[in-house]
């Protein structure tokens, strides 16, 4: 049973997360031979404020 995380800042549409899990199951169908049945993608969300790089809040960058 793959499990593939995909863990990114909130904001992205139902559209833009269909498309997304279909690419990945698609990808992971070619690449790793998986069982698109099997597959499982979960997606975790996080407000910006909730995520830091390099010390900086994802509020508080300016090059995000």
């Amino acid at each position: 049973m793959p499990f593939v995380q995909v863990h990114m800042w909130e904001g992205r549409s139902v559209e833009d997360k269909r498309a997304l899990v279909k690419a990945i199951t698609d990808a992971m169908v070619t690449y790793a031979h998986a069982k698109p049945d099997a597959l499982h993608v979960v997606i975790q969300e996080y407000p910006p404020e909730n995520w830091a790089r390099a010390g900086v809040l994802g509020i508080d960058r300016t090059d995000s």
